[in-house]
């Protein structure tokens, strides 16, 4: 996480924020959603300043330090407080609340930027030795934990994998390249685009998260239905254990044996630290059309989605589907327009009114895009629009589609804000195959909103979207607001969290929901593991974490609960 100006207790950098400004309709919306009289939201509060935090003190010093600074190059090692409260949590609603008051208990130690991978098996035999847990960390931009110190009582050594951040080599001819793991999104892009291609993974973290992440968790991209999530992505992998190094074959398929590739995506760092990948990469493409398509209800748009999905001639880059409350959000957070362009907008708005949709009613929004040639996509799009349409879909356009681009890796700074004015806010996600999914919707919805009155929350707002899918089925991601537990103690707005989250998470598992699409197990979901892959399997991943990492030295916590 070697980024200047980073913002250590929120989202992203300093320079950077969503702002409000000519959007005179959210505040007065947020506070009926919340159920606030007007004027009734928190003042604004302010994290406590960097100076003002105490750590524990570093367990790492003398000639212990002395031995770890020997094993690597230059200037790697760091004990200083910003670096360890940079590297202490994720950026999950539970870590935040904490980072803003200050309450960060068990920091790594240190923090070591490794040069190459010889150094990190290096660090590795000495953690062991030393009775040390290691924690590997990419970009910190999890949201399940994944990140976070185990608190075991071990000292802790954070290896961040920023230094790694080059693409090794390109294989035009194959369509791969080799990449390390530290490298971001944007490093990774920039690098790719000098010789005309893509990887296509495009998650809103993608400005902060490393590659390396993106495989520890099976990540998914904004672009998943066009270019596929990670584990589709990832033709071989290599990992450093601390028994050794795994090296899988570079080769697109193989039929020996159980995929061992396969272990190591997803394993969330249990197993080893990820040093670098091949990719599977594409040509980068000469047009990207995206656009809004309203439908006068989710379920009309369900449908719409299932037939694009499930259709042999399309080959869509992006669905997303917003229920009504996202597509309301979506309307409130436009920006307001003035002299001509306002006297469109109205016109556009009665005019939805008369054919029957309204972006503040029960009609569902869908962006649809495709990625290719110029004279391919005008083809995609005809297949596309009569679907849509057989299902009451109403083509509205590109600027819905430009309008998502510009503001798609924005909108996290927008918790930050929220945070500061005393709204719990927070997002989960699940999947599940066509036939169950507008049941597991109202359960999901329906659970949501009951938690958040039951935890003092008020009575919340709840806004859900289908995306990452599937011929088979789709995801559900839902985002959802309430009124904060009005103190000061972020123990207590973690239990309020806390009783939100077991609630919704227990009713997903008995719907027949999975327990993570994209956003993995850590720390926060590990008591579920045994619900979502049952008791055998769980013996068989501990099985694996005892063969390649004897003495539990790798993110202790993280995945299998101790």
């Amino acid at each position: 996480m070697d980024i200047e100006n980073l913002r250590w207790w929120g989202w992203g950098t300093l320079d950077k924020s969503y702002s409000l400004e000519g959007r005179p309709d959210f505040w007065p919306t947020l506070q009926e959603w919340l159920g606030l009289p007007d004027g009734a939201l928190q003042e604004e509060t302010a994290p406590k300043a960097l100076e003002d935090i105490s750590l524990p003190p570093s367990r790492f010093e003398g000639p212990t330090l002395a031995s770890l600074e020997d094993l690597v190059d230059g200037d790697s090692v760091f004990a200083d407080k910003r670096t360890r409260v940079e590297h202490a949590y994720g950026k999950s609603y539970r870590d935040l609340i904490r980072l803003r008051a200050g309450r960060i208990r068990t920091p790594p130690d240190a923090v070591v930027y490794p040069n190459h991978e010889a150094e990190i098996g290096a660090l590795l035999a000495w953690a062991a030795e030393r009775d040390v847990a290691i924690v590997p960390f990419g970009g910190g931009s999890s949201v399940v934990g994944g990140v976070e110190p185990p608190g075991d009582g071990r000292p802790t050594l954070t290896l961040d994998l920023a230094r790694l951040d080059r693409v090794l080599s390109v294989d035009r001819e194959s369509h791969t390249a080799r990449i390390q793991a530290g490298a971001t999104g944007p490093e990774i892009e920039a690098q790719l685009n000098r010789h005309g291609f893509t990887l296509g993974h495009f998650p809103q973290s993608f400005e902060f998260s490393t590659l390396g992440g993106w495989i520890a968790t099976r990540a998914a991209g904004q672009t998943s239905i066009g270019y596929g999530k990670i584990e589709h992505m990832t033709q071989a992998v290599r990992v450093v254990t601390p028994v050794g190094p795994i090296e899988t074959k570079d080769v697109p398929a193989t039929a020996a044996g159980p995929s061992v590739r396969d272990m190591m995506v997803g394993s969330e760092g249990i197993y080893g630290v990820i040093t670098e990948a091949t990719m599977c990469i594409r040509p980068k493409p000469d047009v990207q059309d995206y656009r809004g398509i309203l439908f006068r209800g989710l379920e009309d748009g369900v449908v719409a989605f299932r037939d694009l999905m499930q259709s042999d001639s399309l080959r869509p880059s992006i669905i997303r589907l917003s229920d009504a409350p996202e597509t309301t959000a979506f309307a409130v957070l436009a920006r307001e327009h003035s002299g001509l362009r306002r006297w469109i907008d109205r016109a556009a708005e009665a005019y939805l009114r008369v054919r029957g949709y309204s972006l503040t009613g029960s009609t569902a929004l869908m962006l649809l895009g495709f990625d290719g040639g110029s004279h391919w996509i005008p083809q995609q799009w005809s297949l596309a629009s009569d679907i849509c349409r057989d299902h009451g879909g109403l083509l509205v356009g590109r600027s819905v589609g430009q309008s998502w681009k510009r503001e798609r890796f924005a909108q996290p700074y927008l918790r930050d804000t929220l945070l500061s004015h005393g709204v719990l806010v927070d997002t989960l996600e699940t999947a599940t195959n066509w036939s169950d999914l507008m049941s597991l919707y109202q359960t999901v919805v329906g659970t949501l909103k009951d938690a958040i009155t039951a935890n003092g929350g008020g009575p919340g707002y709840v806004m859900t979207h289908v995306s990452h899918a599937y011929p088979q089925g789709a995801s559900l991601y839902s985002t959802y607001l309430g009124q904060q537990i009005p103190t000061s103690d972020p123990l207590v707005k973690q239990a309020q969290w806390e009783g939100i989250k077991q609630a919704t998470t227990d009713a997903i598992l008995d719907a027949g929901g999975t327990l993570s699409h994209h956003h993995a197990v850590g720390r926060d979901h590990a008591r579920w593991l045994e619900q979502e892959i049952g008791e055998t399997g769980v013996r068989a991943l501990r099985s694996l974490k005892r063969s390649l990492d004897p003495d539990g030295t790798t993110n202790p916590g993280i995945l299998l609960l101790e």
